[in-house]
Protein backbone atom coordinates (compact mmCIF):
# COMPACT_ATOMS: atom_id res chain seq x y z
CA UNK A 1 0.00 0.00 0.00
CA UNK A 2 1.39 3.41 -0.67
CA UNK A 3 2.43 5.24 2.11
CA UNK A 4 3.65 9.47 2.68
CA UNK A 5 7.34 8.89 2.93
CA UNK A 6 8.27 12.80 2.72
CA UNK A 7 8.56 15.01 5.65
CA UNK A 8 5.40 14.64 8.21
CA UNK A 9 6.29 18.23 9.69
CA UNK A 10 4.57 19.33 6.11
CA UNK A 11 1.50 17.53 6.85
CA UNK A 12 0.93 19.19 9.88
CA UNK A 13 1.89 23.08 8.37
CA UNK A 14 -0.65 22.44 5.80
CA UNK A 15 -3.57 21.39 8.22
CA UNK A 16 -1.99 24.20 10.66
CA UNK A 17 -2.86 22.10 13.57
CA UNK A 18 -0.25 19.64 15.67
CA UNK A 19 -1.21 15.93 14.48
CA UNK A 20 1.52 14.42 16.66
CA UNK A 21 3.33 12.37 13.88
CA UNK A 22 6.56 13.14 15.43
CA UNK A 23 6.49 12.16 19.10
CA UNK A 24 8.57 13.70 21.57
CA UNK A 25 9.33 16.14 19.59
CA UNK A 26 5.61 17.73 18.78
CA UNK A 27 5.68 19.10 22.44
CA UNK A 28 8.44 20.39 22.29
CA UNK A 29 9.84 23.83 20.88
CA UNK A 30 11.22 22.42 17.80
CA UNK A 31 7.88 21.75 16.56
CA UNK A 32 7.27 23.02 12.89
CA UNK A 33 3.75 24.36 13.78
CA UNK A 34 4.83 26.17 16.29
CA UNK A 35 8.07 27.98 14.56
CA UNK A 36 6.24 28.25 11.12
CA UNK A 37 2.71 28.57 11.44
CA UNK A 38 1.93 28.88 7.72
CA UNK A 39 1.18 25.99 5.35
CA UNK A 40 4.51 25.11 3.33
CA UNK A 41 5.61 26.40 0.02
CA UNK A 42 6.34 29.90 -1.98
CA UNK A 43 2.87 30.49 -1.41
CA UNK A 44 2.12 29.07 2.28
CA UNK A 45 1.91 33.10 3.78
CA UNK A 46 -0.38 34.16 1.73
CA UNK A 47 -4.28 35.06 2.67
CA UNK A 48 -6.24 32.05 0.47
CA UNK A 49 -10.15 32.34 1.10
CA UNK A 50 -11.67 28.77 1.36
CA UNK A 51 -14.89 27.36 0.29
CA UNK A 52 -17.22 25.13 2.29
CA UNK A 53 -16.15 22.39 -0.01
CA UNK A 54 -11.89 23.21 0.78
CA UNK A 55 -12.76 23.80 4.54
CA UNK A 56 -14.93 20.10 4.32
CA UNK A 57 -12.03 18.50 2.49
CA UNK A 58 -8.99 19.93 5.01
CA UNK A 59 -11.06 18.40 7.83
CA UNK A 60 -11.19 15.14 6.28
CA UNK A 61 -7.75 15.12 4.94
CA UNK A 62 -6.99 15.81 8.76
CA UNK A 63 -8.35 12.65 10.12
CA UNK A 64 -7.28 10.76 7.56
CA UNK A 65 -3.25 12.15 8.73
CA UNK A 66 -3.39 11.62 11.92
CA UNK A 67 -4.59 8.17 12.26
CA UNK A 68 -2.47 7.38 8.92
CA UNK A 69 -5.13 5.85 6.97
CA UNK A 70 -5.58 5.66 3.22
CA UNK A 71 -8.60 7.28 1.25
CA UNK A 72 -9.96 4.06 -0.12
CA UNK A 73 -9.58 2.65 3.57
CA UNK A 74 -10.97 6.02 5.41
CA UNK A 75 -14.06 6.08 2.89
CA UNK A 76 -15.07 2.04 4.52
CA UNK A 77 -14.51 3.58 7.76
CA UNK A 78 -17.18 6.08 6.65
CA UNK A 79 -19.33 3.61 5.09
CA UNK A 80 -19.33 1.37 8.64
CA UNK A 81 -19.54 3.93 10.94
CA UNK A 82 -22.79 5.01 8.14
CA UNK A 83 -24.61 1.88 8.68
CA UNK A 84 -24.17 2.18 12.56
CA UNK A 85 -27.01 3.44 15.12
CA UNK A 86 -26.11 6.95 16.35
CA UNK A 87 -24.12 9.67 14.99
CA UNK A 88 -22.07 8.77 11.66
CA UNK A 89 -19.17 11.24 12.59
CA UNK A 90 -19.08 10.01 16.28
CA UNK A 91 -18.97 6.64 15.05
CA UNK A 92 -16.28 7.45 12.56
CA UNK A 93 -13.71 8.69 15.38
CA UNK A 94 -14.45 5.45 17.50
CA UNK A 95 -14.16 2.94 14.76
CA UNK A 96 -10.61 4.65 14.25
CA UNK A 97 -9.49 5.10 17.88
CA UNK A 98 -10.92 1.00 17.76
CA UNK A 99 -7.47 0.11 15.25
CA UNK A 100 -4.74 -1.95 17.16
CA UNK A 101 -2.39 0.83 16.20
CA UNK A 102 -3.63 3.64 17.64
CA UNK A 103 -4.69 1.82 20.85
CA UNK A 104 -0.82 1.43 20.87
CA UNK A 105 -0.11 4.84 20.69
CA UNK A 106 -2.62 5.64 22.95
CA UNK A 107 -1.52 3.27 26.02
CA UNK A 108 2.17 5.13 25.38
CA UNK A 109 3.73 1.69 23.98
CA UNK A 110 5.09 4.06 21.18
CA UNK A 111 5.91 8.01 20.99
CA UNK A 112 3.77 8.48 17.54
CA UNK A 113 1.27 6.24 15.55
CA UNK A 114 3.75 5.60 12.94
CA UNK A 115 5.82 4.17 15.23
CA UNK A 116 3.05 2.00 16.81
CA UNK A 117 1.83 1.08 13.02
CA UNK A 118 5.70 -0.52 13.13
CA UNK A 119 5.68 -2.22 16.36
CA UNK A 120 2.11 -4.04 15.31
CA UNK A 121 3.83 -4.74 11.61
CA UNK A 122 6.96 -6.37 13.13
CA UNK A 123 4.88 -8.65 15.53
CA UNK A 124 5.59 -7.03 18.58
CA UNK A 125 2.18 -6.62 19.78
CA UNK A 126 -0.07 -9.18 21.16
CA UNK A 127 -4.21 -9.18 21.32
CA UNK A 128 -5.60 -11.57 24.11
CA UNK A 129 -1.97 -13.41 24.46
CA UNK A 130 -1.77 -14.35 20.33
CA UNK A 131 0.15 -12.00 17.92
CA UNK A 132 -1.65 -9.14 15.66
CA UNK A 133 0.55 -7.94 13.13
CA UNK A 134 -2.32 -5.99 11.76
CA UNK A 135 -2.34 -1.96 12.35
CA UNK A 136 -6.43 -1.73 11.37
CA UNK A 137 -7.15 -4.88 13.38
CA UNK A 138 -10.25 -3.51 14.94
CA UNK A 139 -10.61 -3.82 19.18
CA UNK A 140 -13.36 -5.07 21.41
CA UNK A 141 -14.37 -3.67 24.70
CA UNK A 142 -12.04 -6.33 27.35
CA UNK A 143 -9.44 -7.19 24.37
CA UNK A 144 -6.13 -6.83 26.32
CA UNK A 145 -3.05 -5.50 24.23
CA UNK A 146 0.50 -6.34 25.67
CA UNK A 147 3.85 -5.90 24.36
CA UNK A 148 5.46 -8.94 23.45
CA UNK A 149 7.99 -9.94 26.46
CA UNK A 150 11.10 -10.25 24.10
CA UNK A 151 10.61 -7.10 22.78
CA UNK A 152 9.84 -4.98 26.25
CA UNK A 153 13.75 -4.22 26.03
CA UNK A 154 13.33 -2.80 22.89
CA UNK A 155 14.87 0.86 23.30
CA UNK A 156 12.29 2.38 21.05
CA UNK A 157 9.06 1.06 23.45
CA UNK A 158 11.55 1.52 27.22
CA UNK A 159 11.53 5.69 25.74
CA UNK A 160 8.02 5.51 24.59
CA UNK A 161 7.15 4.20 27.94
CA UNK A 162 9.43 6.86 29.91
CA UNK A 163 7.84 9.87 28.35
CA UNK A 164 4.24 8.54 28.42
CA UNK A 165 4.51 8.66 31.67
CA UNK A 166 3.71 12.56 31.76
CA UNK A 167 1.06 11.86 29.59
CA UNK A 168 -2.59 11.25 30.38
CA UNK A 169 -3.91 7.50 29.38
CA UNK A 170 -7.45 8.33 27.87
CA UNK A 171 -10.83 6.57 30.21
CA UNK A 172 -11.49 4.00 27.90
CA UNK A 173 -8.16 2.57 28.57
CA UNK A 174 -6.68 0.80 31.58
CA UNK A 175 -2.89 0.54 31.41
CA UNK A 176 -0.56 -1.24 33.70
CA UNK A 177 2.55 -0.22 32.91
CA UNK A 178 4.65 -2.78 34.55
CA UNK A 179 3.55 -5.38 32.85
CA UNK A 180 3.34 -3.51 29.18
CA UNK A 181 -0.09 -4.34 29.30
CA UNK A 182 -2.99 -2.59 28.72
CA UNK A 183 -6.84 -3.17 28.57
CA UNK A 184 -9.53 -1.73 25.57
CA UNK A 185 -12.43 -1.21 28.46
CA UNK A 186 -15.14 -0.04 26.31
CA UNK A 187 -16.00 2.35 23.31
CA UNK A 188 -14.81 6.08 23.59
CA UNK A 189 -17.50 8.67 24.10
CA UNK A 190 -16.87 11.98 21.84
CA UNK A 191 -15.71 14.21 24.10
CA UNK A 192 -13.01 11.57 25.78
CA UNK A 193 -11.23 11.47 22.36
CA UNK A 194 -9.48 15.09 22.39
CA UNK A 195 -8.31 15.66 18.88
CA UNK A 196 -8.86 18.37 16.51
CA UNK A 197 -10.99 17.41 13.88
CA UNK A 198 -14.78 18.49 13.40
CA UNK A 199 -16.33 15.26 12.16
CA UNK A 200 -19.59 16.84 10.98
CA UNK A 201 -17.90 18.49 8.00
CA UNK A 202 -16.75 14.81 6.84
CA UNK A 203 -19.73 13.50 6.98
CA UNK A 204 -21.51 16.79 5.20
CA UNK A 205 -18.14 16.12 2.82
CA UNK A 206 -19.09 12.16 2.03
CA UNK A 207 -23.04 12.89 2.13
CA UNK A 208 -22.98 15.16 -1.05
Amino acid sequence: MARYHESVCRLCRREGAKLFLKGDRCYSDKCAVERRPYPPGVHGTRRIKQSDYGIQLREKQKAKRIYGVMEAQFRNYFKMADRQKGVTGENLLVLLERRLDSTVFRLGFASSRPDSRQLVRHGHVLVNSRKVNIPSFLLRPGDVVEIREKSRNTVRVKEAMLSSERKSIPAWLELEAPKFKGMFKNLPARDEIALPVQEQLIVELYSK
